[in-house]
């Protein structure tokens, strides 16, 4: 059986494209907006969306994830809302992943956390601060709901531990492309490329590339090389920004397409 994740690299794939997927943290801009948000996406052409677990302490991301974590803290965004927020994004048909640090499933319990993944139409979890060596507990209760755990590897990951790492993946790689926090860049790492071409020759699984793009142009980048281009901090930065909910969804409607479009004129 595989999963929505899955068929939507596999039908990207097909059409001679990578897949874009979108970023968002659960609560983010308010509970309901972040439906809204996810709602605009798949409108858009983002093939998955990567829903966050906002938390306190959010080592891996920069101002930008971290303010909107805060705004979804203040909000009270706990797991019962990441979950519904799964729901909604599977009833609008989009591919759905978690992206969490490793507290919140280890509070939650392993086993509970995958099941309540799965019961509500997720494909997986994306669990940047789990090591490979500390994560059989997590890999239990991901083979028994049947949903993807994916991994993140850096460039100064060495060929060894990349396909160490790889073998523990199902779904997709996730290769970070610099070493640093999430944000948007003017330019993607020269090292993106580079560590793709490495995790080739490690694996045969879909590799998607996240940490920088932001506009077509770099979207149109990596597509040439990955399976999928991962887009987070560039949508937040807009509904930041934004005077109104209705002109942020507006906003990221118009980024999505713009992001769709560099997808597909890759090739």
């Amino acid at each position: 059986m595989t999963t929505q994740l899955e068929d939507a690299l596999k039908r990207a794939k097909s059409e001679n494209r990578a897949a874009l997927i979108a970023y968002i943290p659960a609560g983010f801009p308010s509970y309901e907006g972040c439906k809204k948000v996810i709602t605009v996406f798949q409108e858009a052409g983002v093939d998955v969306v990567e829903i966050g677990f906002p938390y306190s302490d959010p080592v891996m991301d920069g101002p930008t994830i971290q303010e909107a974590a805060t705004i979804s803290l203040r909000g009270r965004t706990g797991a019962p809302q990441v979950f519904s927020t799964v729901k909604h994004a599977h009833s609008v048909g989009l591919a759905t992943l978690v992206m969490t640090y490793w507290n919140p499933i280890e509070k939650y319990g392993a086993d509970a956390f995958a099941q309540e993944i799965a019961s509500n139409g997720g494909s997986g979890v994306i669990t940047p601060d789990l090591t490979i060596e500390e994560s059989a507990k997590w890999e239990s209760a991901v083979l028994s709901s049947q949903i993807n755990s994916i991994y993140v590897v850096a460039p100064s990951t060495t060929k060894d531990r990349l396909a160490r790492v790889a073998s523990h993946c199902s779904g997709f790689v996730y290769a970070a492309s610099l070493m640093g926090v999430t944000g948007t860049r003017t330019s993607v790492s020269s090292g993106a490329e580079d560590l793709v071409s490495r995790l080739r020759e490690e694996t045969t699984l879909p590799i998607c590339v996240g940490l920088g793009v932001s506009t077509r142009e770099q979207a149109k980048s990596v597509a040439s090389y990955a399976d999928g281009v991962i887009v987070g901090s560039a949508f937040i930065k807009i509904l930041l920004e934004a005077k109104s909910e209705a002109q942020g969804l507006e906003s990221v409607r118009a980024l999505a397409k713009e992001l769709a479009l560099g997808v597909r004129e890759a090739r």
